[in-house]
């Protein structure tokens, strides 16, 4: 999604438009007047590597312990991560990998909450603090949000240039967004009212995330950004993988804006602005020795997949979507 959004253009629309619309309730209550509850959708495959950090984190979460709910959504996974949600109280809803898809998932975990508010983060994210989940959701309190994102910033292994885009679009500062259909479901939030309205679409391989945006928007309700609300996002991608993620997310947003192509020459002319913009910064971080090829390499898989996205117009096989959801 992180590249795609630059060359996106259909105006000005407002990104914080409150005005009522009929089946949409947000409330406007302060938190101690409120009996909230907050489901949290964690969408897993293979997670077993930071679940255990996720969950515990959102056990110490500064809310009272019987306004939380964890919902795991796993779509097959072979290692330990279905015990450990089993294990931390978590509900586990099972997806079949024959019927993935991120927004099929997100329905799913969203049909099995209780909550008024449907919090997202991904298995391979953690909260940084204690106030992540208030943080995320407050301004659908005070402010009239149907839909809230928050930071991201990655981790010790995270790659050079995936730092460069975490630090663009989720700034510390709050922010004019890219876009303003965007948002990111790796560390989001939205009202139930509002997802049982719009619900997520189901057939998209990716951007699951700014589709429902892209509907919020044009019904005049208002997503938020919340800086406040960070968390790691870890990737352990192989290059195959990276390329792969940006190829199907090209795909999806055909779909949500048909008028977006992106050409060879376009991917080429991203690509040389990508690497020489990370080579600076990683001269003044003094790494770039030991990361010039590594920022080459996948600044190449960003642009290739994003041009080969942009340029496919097959329906998606069985054999595709396996290829695109998981790691092969």
């Amino acid at each position: 999604m992180l590249n795609v959004v630059e060359s996106m253009n259909e105006g000005n629309l407002d990104i914080c438009c409150p005005t009522p619309v009929d089946g949409i309730d947000a409330p406007r209550i302060a938190w101690t007047e409120i009996a909230v509850q907050w489901s949290v959708i964690v969408r897993t495959y293979n997670e077993a590597r930071h679940l255990p950090d996720l969950l515990s984190m959102l056990k110490r979460q500064e809310i009272p312990e019987e306004k939380l709910e964890i919902i795991v959504v796993d779509s097959g996974s072979t290692d330990d991560t279905v015990r450990i949600a089993e294990e931390a109280g978590c509900r586990v809803v099972h997806i079949p990998k024959a019927d993935f898809s991120f927004g099929r998932s997100l329905n799913l975990g969203c049909e099995a909450a209780t909550g008024e508010y449907l919090v997202f983060i991904s298995g391979h994210c953690v909260p940084v603090h204690r106030n992540w989940l208030t943080d995320l959701t407050a301004a659908m309190i005070h402010d009239g949000a149907s839909l809230t994102y928050g930071r991201q910033i990655g981790g010790p292994e995270t790659k050079f240039s995936e730092h460069q885009l975490f630090e663009k679009y989720f700034p510390a500062e709050n922010h004019e967004a890219p876009h303003p259909y965007f948002c990111n479901n790796a560390n989001a939030a939205i009202l139930k009212s509002a997802w049982q309205r719009f619900r997520y679409d189901e057939d998209l391989p990716g951007l699951e995330d700014m589709e429902i945006g892209q509907r919020l928007v044009r019904a005049r309700l208002k997503i938020c950004y919340a800086p406040e609300a960070v968390v790691y996002h870890y990737h352990f991608e192989n290059w195959a993988q990276v390329k792969r993620r940006y190829e199907r997310e090209a795909i999806a947003l055909q779909r949500i804006l048909p008028t977006v192509h992106v050409s060879a020459l376009d991917a080429l002319r991203y690509w040389f602005a990508g690497v020489l913009g990370d080579w600076a910064k990683a001269i003044l971080q003094r790494s770039f020795l030991r990361k010039a090829v590594e920022i080459v390499t996948f600044r190449a898989c960003q642009f290739w997949g994003t041009w080969r996205g942009s340029n496919s117009h097959k329906q998606l096989t069985r054999q595709m979507k396996d290829r695109y959801y998981y790691p092969i």
